[in-house]
């Protein structure tokens, strides 16, 4: 009988019961004024005078006209270098623990942004929402004594010069978890500590039989493979043959969508999926109840929130938001609206432009999705295609197709006569005539997208597809040596890079 789990779920359920009702408005605008009543004898604090700042009846239109948007190449030569040289309160009070590197989808090095004590006490306060809401969802009590399986980047984080350690944010996590949770969490701190990540997978494939496995946690596609890995390992027809008590996953760094059916197809019978968005800059939302895969944004957690409109016009050459253009507060928005999410937060990140796009599903609960990246836009002679439009043309490729898609990346190219066409690579182990694919790809996206059916009607000549093997799209991240951990696949790729896929795709497939 599970007596430990009944008591941990009854605790969830009691301490939940004792949750107020949220006010995400009121909630924004504490964290906003604690942040910089927090800051305002940094350096950063003292150049924008967040003193003055604080004494203005409306304390957010002040910030918004007084601060200058930022992303993190203007933030860290503006501010941050400072920071990693030794500098004490530059942006935030002190100095930061921990350094976490960005896993670089679109960048050619890893970012280093500052992680301080406050930004970990607020990724453990919205690790903990995410426990209690555990209790919206109709989960068993021995589910609460089993095994977490965690699989992140690695927990051996590199000592710097000046003794700060850096590393993936996943690591930096979980190399602080609580020591409540440690009785919980695998593959547990010897394998966790393993930097290369095939090796790290593999110990996990031979110890898999010795753990009880309730949940999982992760990036979808490494969460894939390594469920690859023990399945194959073991000679098993799916996960759950290893694993019979596997209940939850929970999803995070990209959207859970495109994964779905593949994800399915390892187990072997129904797993509840739980979004979360914990990013390098911090926890941004957790999905709360099961009647949506939304998630809801962590308002009372040391990170305040601003909106711009995903507008062509307000984004510059480089992804970047240009300066003046509008945001809106948590108060302002409306459903059904792509936004470019800011962020200021506790690890001293200020109007910060963290790259994603999102959508509020549901105001009042401030739900959200994530729906793409500003790099991530395609907007060549004007076809304007998000993320989240290209997920869902993937998702009825494989409905038309009776496939799966795990990842694709695209390129906007011209051909010899310089007419532009739109080159997919779509990993996926179908058998078929490409042209059949590209018509219908070309033909969901005209009736999804209208400024994709009026570029295909002028500038934009058509589409074009190769299909290639799953598996050389994390070859390719192995190629840059961005594999495991928090590395996501970049959906659309400039020339440059186009190019030089393309010629590792040529020479790994002779």
């Amino acid at each position: 009988m599970a007596i430990i789990g009944e008591v941990i779920k009854g605790g969830i359920q009691l301490l939940g019961n004792f949750q107020k009702k949220k006010n995400h408005t009121e909630n924004q605008a504490q964290v906003l004024e604690k942040l910089l009543r927090t800051a305002q004898y940094t350096a950063f604090g003292r150049n924008f005078n967040f003193e003055k700042i604080l004494q203005q009846k409306d304390v957010a239109l002040e910030f918004k006209q007084k601060v200058p948007f930022y992303d993190y190449d203007k933030i860290n030569t503006e501010w941050w270098h400072r920071v990693q040289e030794g500098k004490s309160n530059i942006t935030w009070i002190g100095e930061p623990d921990y350094f976490a590197l960005s896993s670089g989808t679109t960048g050619k090095e890893s970012k280093r942004i500052p992680i301080t004590k406050d930004m970990l006490e607020s990724i453990r306060n919205a690790g903990l929402k995410q426990v209690m809401s555990l209790k919206n969802f109709d989960l068993p009590a021995d589910f609460f004594q089993k095994d977490i399986l965690m699989l992140g980047s690695s927990t051996d984080l590199e000592q710097r010069k000046d003794g700060k350690l850096e590393g993936e944010i996943s690591g930096i996590s979980a190399s602080n978890i609580p020591f409540w949770f440690q009785s919980f969490y695998k593959p547990g701190k010897a394998i966790a500590q393993i930097d290369d990540w095939d090796e790290r997978v593999e110990k996990i494939a031979k110890n898999a039989k010795q753990w009880d496995v309730g949940a999982l946690s992760g990036i979808p596609s490494w969460i894939e493979l390594m469920l690859e890995k023990v399945i194959d390992y073991h000679n098993l027809e799916n996960i759950h043959q290893i694993w019979p008590n596997l209940q939850v996953y929970t999803s995070g760094g990209v959207a859970f969508g495109p994964y779905e059916k593949s994800f399915k197809a390892l187990t072997g019978k129904p797993v509840q999926v739980i979004d979360t968005y914990l990013a390098s800059e911090g926890y941004m939302a957790t999905q709360v109840r099961p009647e949506t895969d939304a998630m809801q944004l962590n308002t009372d957690n040391g990170i305040y929130f601003e909106f711009v409109p995903f507008e062509p016009d307000y984004i510059d050459g480089n992804g970047a938001l240009k300066q003046g253009v509008p945001s809106l507060g948590i108060d302002e928005v409306e459903e059904g609206t792509d936004y470019v999410l800011v962020i200021s937060t506790v690890a001293g990140a200020w109007r910060y432009m963290i790259g994603d796009t999102i959508q509020f599903t549901d105001v009042e609960k401030a739900e959200i999705k994530i729906t793409g990246r500003t790099k991530f836009f395609l907007n060549t002679v004007g076809s304007q295609l998000s993320v989240n439009k290209m997920d869902d043309a993937m998702r009825q490729l494989e409905k038309e197709f009776d496939t799966e898609i795990r990842e694709y990346t695209i390129a906007a190219v011209k051909d010899e006569k310089g007419d532009f066409y739109h080159h997919w690579y779509l990993g996926t182990k179908l058998d078929a005539d490409t042209k059949p694919v590209a018509q219908a790809l070309d033909e969901y996206l005209k009736t999804a997208n209208k400024n994709y059916k009026v570029a295909r009607g002028k500038a934009l000549k058509g589409v074009k597809v190769d299909m290639i093997n799953p598996e050389l799209f994390y070859d390719w991240n192995d190629h840059q040596k961005k594999k495991g951990g928090q590395v996501k696949m970049e959906r659309v790729m400039g020339e440059e890079k186009f190019k030089a896929w393309q010629q590792f795709i040529s020479e790994t497939q002779l």
